[in-house]
């Protein structure tokens, strides 16, 4: 009888580690040029955040100080709204059609055959997506500082951890999407109802620090609605609430639990 040599056996393994690997990197660099390909999905990502920051910042009013606002201005709030629509639009408007089309023509199942998992392709998905938001959020910050005086968050190692926190929060919502609809039509129609949803909660119409007492809080208890009061409060200078960030990272969870348990690759 042969006694396997425990020196050698990690080398064994390597090269299928090694393969595995190669293989994710492969799947990363093929998805991230069909996303750099749809220029639809970059607009609405990382330009059309920014525009509309713009837009709003010509505003004469909204360049204004104002007591109601602590001597602040509307196109301050409104930075912080921005960073929010471009997470939204990555995770609720661009991932969940590609994912649930990919699923609807059999993609995924024909993946889980191969030594390349179906988990590649959504990891990749949500890491293009999140660095995306990421982008457009600077992006945002820096027209909002260069074009508008807006200033940089005065307390960025708290913005730094509501950004994280409300990127996860929204990939995470956008996967549950993927795991809820089983077409491209299907997420595309959920997809409109929770991105207006969540559009309001984040601010873009009305910015969550302007709406009325009883509304701002039932908003807060939203994803968005307390990631834009933690951002708005680090942006400001101060330390992001405890509750807003904990109400941020638990949706987060909770999202993320549910979509991976109601995920399925067919």
């Amino acid at each position: 009888m042969t006694t396997a040599n425990p020196a050698t056996a990690p080398a064994g393994r390597a090269p299928a580690a090694s393969s595995t690997t190669s293989a994710h990197r492969a799947v990363l660099r093929a998805e991230a040029r069909l996303f750099l390909r749809e220029p639809g999905s970059l607009f609405w990502i990382v330009v059309f955040p920014t525009a509309l920051l713009t837009i709003l910042g010509l505003i004469p009013s909204f360049r204004e100080h104002t007591d109601d606002l602590g001597g602040r201005r509307v196109i301050d709030l409104y930075v912080p709204v921005a960073v929010l629509l471009g997470m939204i639009m990555a995770g609720l408007q661009a991932m969940p059609p590609v994912l649930t089309g990919y699923r609807e023509r059999g993609i995924l199942r024909r993946m889980s055959t191969t030594p390349v998992r179906p988990s590649a392709l959504l990891t990749a998905q949500i890491a293009l997506h999140g660095l995306a938001a990421l982008g457009s959020a600077a992006l945002a910050m820096a027209v909002g500082r260069i074009g508008f005086g807006v200033a940089l968050p005065g307390q960025p190692i708290g913005y730094a951890l509501a950004l994280l926190l409300a990127v996860v929060s929204v990939l995470a919502l956008g996967s549950l999407l993927c795991a809820l609809a089983r077409t491209a039509k299907a997420s595309a129609a959920l997809g409109s109802v929770v991105y207006l949803i969540t559009m309001f909660t984040a601010g873009v119409w009305i910015p969550v620090q302007s709406m009325p007492d009883t509304l701002r809080t039932i908003v807060r208890f939203t994803p968005f609605g307390s990631a834009s009061e933690a951002l708005n409060r680090a942006a400001a200078g101060s330390w992001p609430e405890l509750a807003h960030l904990g109400v941020t990272a638990l949706w987060a969870v909770l999202l993320a639990f549910l979509a991976t348990r109601l995920f399925r690759w067919e």
